[in-house]
């Protein structure tokens, strides 16, 4: 950040460089690995070498990074290929703000419709495609699946997972951002600073938004049934939490913030339609996120849509440890079993 504010570089290419700068695994005992591209879009896809009986499920991996950072995702998916016997496509799509928002998005889409159909190709049974993402590609998982239900010429997904998500921008006074709006790695106010980035708005922005002046009196009203706290368990508020004060509405920065209302970006303002025709869904929530509590709504709305949600729920985890895993000492437990409980899922499917 200090070498942004100096006009030295930007913040989010001196992380990329660092990031690729520290290289992965040449090589797995247990898997094949090759970067390919899907109808233009780069993938990297991990087989597993050991002979398989039949078709495998194939999972595809949207990773987070908040449109911008892609290169962390290396030990997750190897992770998932090996545990789950899977073949595991993790789509590279194009980060901005070289590529606006939502070029991602569309990335993904073009990706997974590439896989459903050549599934085959890979030894991948079709009807048991996973669509998977962690933090921001939780958000891509999401309005992948939704768009997808309009799709009758595609096979359905078998299941979505979201790792920890971010799943809604109006509302960041949540119990969770009130708790762990302090707390690494994801801060409540870098929350927003990451997602204005990724929409190329300006960061002036920030400070109204998170008290909310975006939203207009009627869509507070519309969302008020799925973002409301009293859908959030007691549980999750003995922790502090404080009903927020409601803020003056701003028609200019509603006009300015209006992307964040697309379901591209917060897929949690989805149709009941929608929702309702989505396939069964992991959810991995931690306590110490800042966006725990989009994780917990979201399983309401899907369990209240007939939706089957399998939840887990990681007590002394935090947002982002999933990078962690595999690193030997620096790795974190509570990282471990959720990817335990993760792959075991998938597992099942």
């Amino acid at each position: 950040m200090i070498f942004e504010k100096l006009g030295i570089c930007k913040e989010v290419y001196l992380i990329r460089t660092f990031l690729y700068g520290i290289s992965p695994w040449k090589n797995d005992v247990k898997l094949f690995i090759k970067d390919l591209k899907f109808a233009k879009v780069k993938v990297r896809v991990y087989h597993p070498k050991a002979p398989s009986a039949g078709q495998r499920r194939g999972v595809l991996y949207l990773h987070g990074g908040v449109g911008q950072i892609g290169s962390m995702y290396e030990r997750v998916c190897r992770f998932i290929a090996r545990g789950s016997d899977s073949v595991v496509v993790c789509v590279g799509y194009r980060l901005a703000p070289e590529h606006p928002y939502p070029t991602q998005f569309w990335d993904c889409l073009t990706a997974t419709v590439h896989f459903m159909t050549t599934a085959q190709d890979y030894g991948v049974d079709p009807t048991r495609i996973i669509i998977c993402g962690d933090s921001s590609g939780g958000t891509l998982a999401a309005a992948v699946c939704q768009t997808l239900v309009s799709r009758t010429d595609l096979p359905k997904p078998r299941a979505q997972i979201m790792l920890y998500p971010f799943l809604q921008a109006v509302d960041f006074n949540l119990p969770s951002y009130q708790q762990n709006g302090s707390v690494p790695l994801l801060l409540r106010k870098r929350t927003l600073t990451l997602g204005m980035q990724y929409l190329n708005k300006d960061l002036s922005l920030i400070k109204d938004v998170l008290e909310g002046s975006h939203v207009p009196e009627d869509l507070k009203l519309k969302f008020s049934k799925w973002l409301s706290p009293d859908n959030i368990p007691m549980e999750f508020k003995i922790r502090g939490y404080k009903p927020s004060a409601s803020a003056s509405y701003s028609e200019e920065l509603h006009a300015l913030a209006k992307p964040v209302f697309e379901t591209t970006f917060s897929p949690l303002l989805a149709e009941d339609a929608i929702v309702r025709q989505l396939p069964e869904t992991f959810i991995l929530t931690c306590e110490y996120d800042v966006v725990r509590d989009d994780g917990l709504l979201y399983k309401k709305r899907l369990e209240d849509n007939g939706v089957p949600v399998t939840w887990y729920h990681a007590e002394d985890g935090f947002h982002g440890v999933l990078f962690l895993i595999d690193y030997g000492y620096i790795s974190f437990p509570c990282g471990m079993r959720a990817m335990d409980n993760v792959v075991n899922y998938i597992k099942g499917l």
